[in-house]
C-alpha cells in the first residue's frame, strides 16, 4: 500500500487508534490544521529506523523553546468545536 490520507487534527484525536492501525498497515497519514498539512505519519520498519528517528526528533527538540503545562493544558481541546 502507499497511499497518503489527509486527516484534520479533530478526526486525528478522536481516531488516533484506528488511524495508526492504518499507518501500520503500510497507509501514510497526513495530519492537517484546516488545509493546511502540519505532520506526516508513516510506519517505522526497524528497530534501526526507530532509533535514528528518535535521535532526529530528540535533536529537534532540544532546538525549540520549552513548554509550559499552562501551554499544554491549552492544545487538549485544539482541533475540537466549541
Amino acid at each position: 500500500m502507499d497511499m497518503t490520507r489527509q486527516v484534520k487534527i479533530g478526526e486525528a484525536k478522536t481516531h488516533l487508534s484506528a488511524l495508526l492501525a492504518e499507518v501500520e498497515a503500510g497507509e501514510d497519514l497526513v495530519i492537517c490544521r484546516g488545509s493546511t498539512p502540519i505532520a506526516h505519519v508513516t510506519r517505522i520498519n526497524s528497530g534501526q529506523e526507530h532509533a535514528t528517528l528518535c535521535a532526529t526528533l530528540r535533536r529537534e527538540r532540544a532546538k525549540q523553546k520549552t513548554v509550559t503545562t499552562a501551554e499544554i493544558l491549552s492544545w487538549r481541546h485544539e482541533g475540537h468545536a466549541r
